[in-house]
């Protein structure tokens, strides 16, 4: 199938982008456009060459999909593409119809004109993938826009609106009705007036006070930036268009592109860009399977998770209907639902006429009877069984059919929770991560018996409430909490062997996570953790638990469970978040080590990290093989977007790849030889020692 299409209408050469789903610029397209030009200069019939995508896209850019592949390279590569459209002997005109990101953009740019469709919307997004602009971008845009403002672009990756740019020479016209009409017509005017085909790159740039305002920004970037080199190289790139001629900012450009390109941060973002569009893909479903219609959402549950989860569908205009059994109960989630929109009307996300039309879609409600027409009921009671079988017997009875029942569980056996319903194959779990409408993180469970189309359409739906869905099988804590499970393991018997909280968190927020063990435990809240111990030791009667777990359900025990207790690991001030060292949990934790016989030794933070993370990456592996992933890159997603895992590793799974499986497994080796409880725990899962063994990765 042809990417590109070729037409003349009245005197004017149409190369038309078509790749789906996203206009890129793939090598097909890009021989397209090159094979285009070159067409229009040799008919003398034609006067002038528009390119265009459609009415709502003209190009997101790079074709992802040839990342990693020779095409990326293949000539011509956009460079060039954009040095003959440049050099056309004939007029070409760049109209541009909603989307225009990337290389996108940078094609437009190196066109002589440009016109843009109503609505039309603009981003060089490269930075959020580890890279800048490298087909022009960082030179030509600051000589259109000028300085600050391409900056802004260049240096946020965010999208803004073509309207923004009415007073600058970056659009020649803006058009209100059909865009190819609209061009046509510029077309003829800039042929009949002989108009010259100005090239952005002889531009001059300038700034009143470069030197300044360089620094600023430098220092500015540079804070934020941290682990992410692409920022501040957008800066320097940046910097070169008002140092350097045309030709040597393009050799900057290039130098710096390609030192990105290369480095292990661009990687680990590419991976996880790449690697949120494969979750997406359900594996054992038929492509002719069609989702159901959900236009309306019912949640059990006022609380916290609850709240946040229907502010999820109300920003999508889906109306919820969020029950409770207790009106108090009901009434703050209300104020809470209430609250977060006044807060995006305080701080201008929303203007107060959307903010109140959302907010309305809420129909609060303690009678189950509400819920009989509703397509979708998401539980998110408290974390019990027996609590779970009363909500799904009343649902059951309640609910229309084909309605889908959704748990929110994280650690429940899913399908026992179908079991309690006559319809098992409408039983879906949707696990939401806390706050749940700030998360990006959606765990979908995949029962024995939910049906095809139900997983097709929380899949769906995940991508309308802004949320990056991954599947996973059943097992005890899913994905995430049971890779969790090894890695506070880990935090706690080297609390145990000497090291300390503080040190134990602080090594871990060095290395990158979002939050230590100890920390992330007291913010969730440590009796959930017991908990889950509980419920584990009641299905697992001759399971043994590690004496760190006696540890931790000593803190328990003495009601220190975080943060909303103001004592965990931690002690906190009333009303404040800052994590306090507790002289008495030194002690608590000195009169366990007696208790069990264990002499304190020092331990390196290289210990600490290696011990934490790479439990992570051999339960993953054990995962990974049994089938409840469906991709190590799946793995990679839940622990960035749900776990803090730090996204410029991109993912355990991916850190370990680079660190070598086989470098890997001879780690965990020693720790198994160093284990006081025989090494047990450190087994190497037969996938990694499989992979390690042929030289081969996870991903």
């Amino acid at each position: 199938m042809n990417q590109t299409h070729y037409e003349t209408q009245q005197g004017v050469a149409v190369i038309r982008l078509d790749n789906a789903p996203v206009n890129g610029l793939s090598h097909a397209v890009r021989k397209g456009i090159v094979a285009g030009i070159r067409q229009a200069e040799a008919d003398a019939t034609v006067t002038a060459i528009i390119l265009i995508g459609s009415q709502s896209l003209f190009s997101g850019g790079a074709d992802m999909r040839e990342f990693g592949t020779a095409a990326v390279t293949a000539e011509p590569n956009l460079l060039n593409v954009i040095g003959i459209v440049e050099t056309s002997t004939k007029p070409v005109i760049a109209a541009i119809g909603g989307t225009c990101m990337g290389g996108g953009l940078e094609l437009a740019l190196g066109c002589h004109f440009r016109v843009a469709a109503s609505g039309a919307q603009l981003a060089l997004p490269e930075v959020k993938i580890g890279l800048l602009p490298g087909a022009g971008g960082t030179q030509r845009l600051p000589r259109i826009i000028g300085v600050e403002a391409a900056l802004n672009m260049i240096v946020s990756g965010e999208t803004v609106p073509a309207d923004l740019f009415k007073a600058t020479p970056l659009f020649d016209e803006f058009i209100e009705g059909d865009l190819l009409a609209g061009a046509i017509a510029l077309a003829q005017k800039v042929v009949a007036e002989k108009r010259p085909l100005t090239r952005i790159r002889d531009r001059k740039v300038s700034h009143p006070k470069p030197d300044a305002f360089f620094m600023f920004v430098r220092n500015s970037v540079g804070a934020v930036s941290k682990n992410f080199p692409a920022p501040l190289k957008c800066v320097e790139a940046v910097q070169a268009c008002l140092t350097q001629s045309f030709e040597e900012g393009m050799q900057a450009e290039a130098r710096l592109f390609g030192e990105l390109y290369l480095g292990s941060e661009s990687q680990a973002l590419r991976h996880l860009f790449l690697s949120e569009r494969k979750a997406a893909k359900v594996e054992g479903v038929s492509s002719d399977t069609k989702p159901r219609a959900v236009a309306s959402v019912g949640i059990i549950g006022a609380g916290t998770m609850g709240s946040g989860i229907a502010i999820n569908f109300l920003l999508a205009g889906i109306p919820v209907t969020m029950l409770e059994t207790q009106q108090a109960a009901l009434d703050r989630g209300a104020k809470h639902i209430a609250d977060y929109f006044a807060d995006r009307v305080s701080k201008r996300k929303m203007k107060p006429e959307k903010a109140q039309a959302l907010a309305a879609l809420l129909k609060p409600s303690l009678s189950y009877d509400d819920l009989t027409n509703v397509d979708l009921v998401i539980e998110a009671v408290f974390e019990s069984m027996d609590v779970k079988k009363a909500v799904f017997e009343k649902l059951d009875s309640v609910c229309k059919p084909g309605a889908i029942l959704a748990s929110n569980t994280s650690t429940l056996d899913l399908n026992q929770i179908a079991s309690f319903t006559q319809r098992p194959q409408d039983v879906v779990g949707a696990h939401f991560f806390s706050p749940a409408n700030v998360m990006k993180l959606l765990e979908v469970v995949r029962g024995a018996k939910t049906a095809d189309d139900v997983l097709l359409t929380i899949m769906q739906l995940a991508k309308k409430i802004k949320k990056t869905a991954v599947i996973s099988g059943i097992c005890d804590g899913f994905i995430g909490n049971r890779m969790i499970g090894g890695y506070g393991a880990e935090a706690g018997k080297m609390l145990e062997e000497g090291a300390t909280v503080q040190q134990i968190d602080k090594a871990m927020e060095k290395w990158g996570m979002a939050m230590g063990p100890f920390r992330m435990t007291d913010l969730a809240g440590n009796d959930i953790s017991w908990s889950i111990r509980k419920g584990i030791t009641q299905k697992h009667p001759k399971f043994v638990w590690p004496s760190s777990a006696l540890l931790a359900d000593k803190l328990c025990g003495l009601g220190r469970f975080g943060q909303k207790t103001g004592a965990g690991w931690y002690s906190y001030a009333k009303g404040k978040r800052e994590a306090l060292h507790d002289p008495a949990v030194d002690a608590l934790v000195e009169a366990h080590r007696k208790e069990h016989g264990i002499t304190a030794r020092k331990i390196s933070n290289t210990e600490i990290v290696q011990r934490c993370i790479f439990a992570l990456v051999n339960e993953g592996a054990k995962i990974l093989e049994e089938g409840i992933a469906q991709r190590a890159s799946d793995i990679d997603i839940v622990y960035v977007f749900g776990y803090g895992f730090p996204a410029y590793r991109g993912g355990p799974m991916l850190y370990a790849d680079r660190v070598g499986l086989l470098v890997v497994q001879r780690a965990m080796e020693g720790f198994a030889r160093e284990d006081r409880a025989g090494g047990a725990a450190w087994a190497t899962a037969p996938l990694l020692a499989r992979l390690a063994a042929d030289g081969k990765t996870f991903n």
